[in-house]
């Protein structure tokens, strides 16, 4: 199972990434847990200073930007 995790305060940026992400590993067919990481010290641990952020389990693929579902299905294969 794959953990994905959106790194954001839940701002309209950070929820678009989160759906894209859904939409992206529920068109590869992947089995995946979906994280709504808010809490700005947890974000932090993380070493990003933008969100919206995305990290694939545990680790950070993506920073400041709403990827496609298309970009987020290259990174989740």
């Amino acid at each position: 199972m794959k953990k994905l995790q959106i790194l954001g305060t839940g701002c309209p940026k950070c929820r678009a990434l989160a759906a894209n992400t859904e939409a992206a590993a529920q068109a590869l067919g992947i089995d995946y847990e979906l994280v709504k990481v808010t809490d700005l010290g947890q974000i932090m641990t993380f070493g990003v200073m933008r969100t919206p952020a995305l990290a694939v389990d545990g680790r950070v693929k993506s920073v400041g930007k709403v990827l496609s579902v298309d970009e987020i299905s290259k990174l989740l294969v």
